[in-house]
């Protein structure tokens, strides 16, 4: 460890260190980002934090806070030191990453038609039904290229022993890439020498990947393909980041009222007149898509916009029930999935999965509850959650009803020692646990961009990373060599 002031309070736990080994020498990888802090000032490293943060302020990088009454607009918390991954890490989680999708997709094709893997009994028929984002609407309906999530953000973590694994995949409308992409230009500007010493691979393609991705999806009678991104509107805790992948992608931002359906054909209001539009990003959940056939109370949606759908004329990304794949309870199925489709081992593991809808897992849970991680199944964001060991009596009791009175709507996990990594926090180099979000990009060939957004619990000791409840993120560098 160095004899540096700045890394006092810098303590070894059981966690796997992202930047230091077991004996607090410096990983291969970090040891010139390494050189560049101890070579930096105090008031240097300050400086650095105070360009980033006004960086991201005048981007406008914002999220929301839903429910905070001293305001609901925040700037993204950014953290200056970069989270880095070798090369044959990547290639390992690239493998793992294109594997889980290609079998969740023909997980979702079958299940939605002839439904082998729920008539072999691999996967609980009732399970899949009882599914809060399973569509009875969807059965039968033909996706076109059969790719029901093209877009995917899957969350990993590392655990003690180096090893990533999968905690949960986020597959109907995963966000934060804006975050990804903004975090690096952020870094590169406050970091210029150190990131020119590095060799990382780029990740500005990504706006493009994403329309190429998107152009794949188009219905084939679709010459010269229309697309837009479909977004709840200002209100929504995502919109930024709507905004910005319309902007690099140089496609319409929309809401539901800028749409409208005739004879099964989807068109935008334009100055111009009504313009057919073949693709939809959307960022819309299933519920609020399409007033006609899903919450009549909706006014976020498109009325009529399933029909289109299943007429096949226009092409949604990701497809309406791709939810089912990511209920947290099907989760745990995810590695037999892969078996099934693909008849390979999975790459990447799954966490240990208890369903509480299983009378042996419940009772084990309800005994371990101050040890363990409970989370409701449809819930994201790092709502509907308790993390046992930092719950109180009063909370646990609270669960414990909720599992009680609705044991489906919960799957319980071990207390994983999430990886850290190095983070300036008041003027000190402090680590902090992460995770990882890659984005996943399924259509002509599977594209994911190299290292994603590694997500920080900026409060000491926290294993909450999601932004809602007191994280932040930092750049992650994938390295070429």
């Amino acid at each position: 460890m160095p004899a540096d002031p700045r890394f006092a309070n810098y303590d070894l736990g059981p966690a796997f260190d992202e930047m230091f080994d077991t004996v607090g020498e410096a990983r291969p990888q970090y040891r010139a980002l390494l050189d560049d802090l101890l070579a930096c000032t105090p008031q240097d490293l300050r400086a650095r934090q105070a360009e980033a943060d006004k960086a991201f302020l005048a981007q406008g990088i914002t999220f929301t806070v839903y429910g905070d009454d001293q305001g609901t607009e925040r700037i993204f918390p950014f953290d200056l030191l970069p989270r880095i991954i070798t090369r044959n890490e990547w290639a390992t989680l690239e493998r793992g990453l294109t594997q889980r999708l290609t079998a969740i997709n023909l997980f979702l094709k079958d299940v939605y038609h002839e439904g082998r893997i729920l008539s072999e009994g691999v996967v609980p028929r009732d399970l899949v039904y009882s599914c809060r984002h399973y569509r009875r609407e969807m059965r039968g309906v033909h996706v076109h290229r059969d790719i029901y999530v093209s877009i995917a953000g899957t969350d990993l973590v590392r655990l003690e022993d180096g090893r990533f694994v999968v905690l949960e995949d986020n597959l109907r409308v995963p966000s934060g890439v804006s975050y990804m992409l903004a975090n690096r230009e952020v870094t590169k500007r406050v970091f210029p020498g150190l990131f020119n010493r590095y060799n990382v691979k780029p990740i500005a393609h990504y706006g493009q990947a994403l329309l190429a991705t998107l152009r794949s999806l188009a219905p084939p009678n679709a010459a010269d393909p229309t697309f837009v991104v479909l977004s709840p509107g200002v209100g929504n805790s995502a919109y930024f980041e709507h905004a910005f992948l319309a902007r690099e992608m140089g496609v319409a931002l929309v809401e539901g009222r800028d749409l409208l359906v005739h004879d099964t054909i989807v068109y935008m209001r334009t100055t111009s007149g009504l313009r057919r539009v073949d693709v939809i990003y959307r960022r819309v959940d299933d519920d609020f898509i399409d007033p006609l056939a899903f919450r009549a109370d909706s006014f976020l949606g498109v009325p009529g916009l399933l029909n289109a759908y299943r007429a096949g004329n226009v092409s949604l990304s990701n497809a309406i029930g791709t939810g089912v794949a990511d209920d947290k309870a099907i989760y745990a199925y995810i590695p037999a999935i892969i078996r099934f489709y693909l008849s390979e081992e999975p790459i990447l593991q799954n966490v240990d999965t208890y369903l509480l809808a299983e009378q042996a897992d419940r009772d084990y849970v309800l005994d371990h509850l101050d040890s363990l991680v409970v989370k409701a199944v449809g819930e994201s964001g790092g709502y509907g959650m308790l993390i046992g060991p930092q719950s109180t009596a009063k909370e646990r009791d609270h669960f414990r009803d909720l599992i009680m009175a609705d044991p489906r709507n919960f799957i319980a996990q071990p207390t994983l020692a999430l990886s850290r990594a190095a983070c300036f926090v008041d003027d000190r180099i402090e680590p902090r646990h992460v995770d990882l979000r890659p984005y996943v990009l399924y259509g002509d060939k599977v594209t994911i961009a190299p290292g994603g957004l590694t997500r920080v619990a900026l409060r000491k000791g926290s294993l909450v990373v999601n932004s809602s409840q007191g994280g932040g993120s930092k750049d992650t560098w994938v390295l070429l060599d």
